[in-house]
């Protein structure tokens, strides 16, 4: 590795400074690249960095605790868009980028405009609890998520918004709240 050193920096300046691209050097790297002294440099400095990084999360519970809470997030947005999507579960069967894209962007629109709806309903809660009085902490409000999906048919449409279902969905969201704020009413 440190032979390979100046040739590692010269590479790095090269894709800093937009003379290669990542995807260029990834690709002249990727075949007979075992024997490439600069593939091997490459790879140790990788296996460094992710031995700092290990090292470092073992090391910090306040990192670890932002790391858990970032996937958890990442892993309930898919749960969601897997429960709004349609068609094979999620599972691209096509090898085609441009499907592959289509496929993903198709599924994603009714997933976000499904959150964005639920955004609506709960800041609508939130509205009528504070008009009654309620004081809402802002840290039980970020408990609240906004992937429900109580209101969906899982084949399509929602349920009609002035239902009696639609009422208790509201009136669960708003225990929520009023389970938080309970003690806090104020005058």
């Amino acid at each position: 590795m440190e032979s390979q050193f100046r040739h590692l920096m010269r590479v790095a300046v090269s894709v800093r400074e937009g003379v290669m691209s990542s995807a260029t050097l990834l690709e002249r790297l990727r075949y007979g690249s075992h024997r490439n002294a600069t593939y091997t440099a490459f790879r140790e400095v990788g296996r460094v960095i992710r031995t700092v990084q290990l090292l470092r999360h073992l090391t910090d519970a306040p990192l670890r605790r932002r790391v858990a809470a970032a996937t958890n997030k990442v892993e309930s947005f898919n749960r969601f868009s897997q429960r709004i999507g349609f068609g094979n579960q999620g599972a691209i069967a096509d090898n085609d980028p441009v499907e592959q894209e289509k496929a993903t962007k198709f599924n994603d629109l009714p997933t976000n405009a499904v959150i964005f709806h639920n955004a609506l309903d709960i800041a609508e809660i939130v509205r009528q609890l504070l008009e009654e009085g309620w004081e809402i902490d802002p840290e039980d409000l970020a408990q609240v998520s906004p992937y429900l999906t109580e209101s969906i048919k899982r084949f399509g449409g929602t349920r009609p918004t002035n239902s009696a279902s639609s009422r208790r969905r509201t009136t669960r969201i708003g225990s929520v709240f009023a389970f938080s704020a309970r003690s806090r009413r104020g005058p």
